[in-house]
């Protein structure tokens, strides 16, 4: 037997580290892998328990829980975009902007006939899908660091949205209380916005999960150079992350518009933070720390579990900001712990 041989045969030989280390450090694993996928659900669970016995009469209500779908259907379709950016490994955070920009400019077109009206969305949606394209640009043949890149094109996104509106919120005209109606209206029994939170989510778990392109876009994320080496052309894949991002931020802006019936000048802002909070808290959801579709569902469900909770009790806003605050460390957190799990098992193999 060689050298290596014998030193591989020793290492094998060696006594086993104490028991009460092998089994502290088997605990901490399996307390790391658990709340790595199951973190999240866990949560949700304890949060249901809570506001249940506070007021299971008004809380576990079927109203409520479709409240908390409807006040979700904004929140999944701006943070399922910022998820494909996560996918491949980066950030974006110019999506509030983005939507608010989005926002006002569909108070201001969205006016006239039913074909000028769809016009005007598909040139909002156009909109977002720049605004993608500039940042993945930056992003790629630029160098520059996403989390800079994507903060300087919001600050420019932002100034448009005030050269628009001259600092003045832009209201729906008579002619498009339509665009209000479709959002309070319902397909039979189920409200258009729980309609189109779940199209939104299923056309892009097919998209992430189903289509070379989502598969080329977890293989970036998951590990950028073997991506390159395996032949994908990684900053294309990368900018189209980016503008899909882009066009759902804009979405979602266009969404916000039909729910106050005006376009807010920073409209969409607040959706940022609680968007991050989502997809991390996704990311601890069925899976050790990856981002993804079902994930962040679940994550924006439960930010809004806990934000109609408090509501129906009276807590104050600011407590609710401090509630997503500590979730969004705390998912980060779990995702983080569960992916240095997962890497750790894979170099140990």
């Amino acid at each position: 037997m060689n050298t290596a041989g014998h030193i591989a045969a020793d290492a094998h030989a060696a006594p086993p580290p104490p028991s009460d280390q092998a089994g502290g450090s088997s605990v901490t694993l399996v307390a790391v892998k658990f709340l790595g996928r199951y973190g999240t659900l866990l949560v949700l669970a304890l949060l249901v328990l809570v506001f249940s016995l506070l007021d299971g009469s008004r809380f576990l209500s079927f109203t409520n829980f479709q409240n908390i779908l409807l006040q979700s259907t904004i929140s999944v379709v701006i943070a399922l975009g910022l998820t494909v950016v996560l996918v491949v490994g980066e950030f974006d955070l110019s999506i509030g902007y983005t939507a608010s920009l989005a926002g006002v400019l569909t108070a201001g077109l969205y006016a006239g006939s039913a074909g000028g009206k769809l016009g005007a969305i598909g040139l909002v949606l156009a909109v977002g899908a720049l605004i993608g394209l500039v940042n993945g640009l930056i992003v790629t043949k630029l160098g520059v660091n996403a989390l800079v890149g994507t903060l300087g094109i919001g600050s420019v996104v932002m100034g448009a949205t005030y050269i628009v509106t001259a600092g003045v919120p832009q209201s729906l005209d008579a002619s498009g209380m339509d665009l209000i109606q479709v959002y309070l209206g319902k397909l039979g029994p189920i409200p258009w916005p729980i309609i189109i939170l779940f199209l939104v989510a299923g056309v892009l778990w097919l998209l992430l999960n189903r289509t070379s392109l989502g598969l080329e876009w977890q293989a970036v994320g998951g590990n950028r150079t073997a991506a390159e080496l395996s032949g994908i052309r990684v900053h294309r894949v990368v900018i189209f992350a980016f503008v899909v991002c882009g066009v759902l931020a804009a979405a979602g802006g266009v969404l916000i518009t039909a729910n106050v019936g005006s376009g807010q000048i920073a409209g969409g802002q607040g959706y940022l933070l609680s968007s991050f909070a989502a997809a991390f808290l996704g990311s601890a959801c069925l899976r050790d720390g990856e981002f993804h579709v079902l994930g962040t569902v679940i994550g924006v469900v439960t930010v809004a579990v806990g934000f109609n909770g408090m509501a129906i009790h009276g807590v104050s806003t600011s407590a609710q900001f401090i509630f997503q605050g500590l979730l969004l460390i705390a998912a980060v957190g779990m995702s983080t712990s569960a992916r240095r799990m997962v890497s750790g098992r894979r170099v140990g193999h």
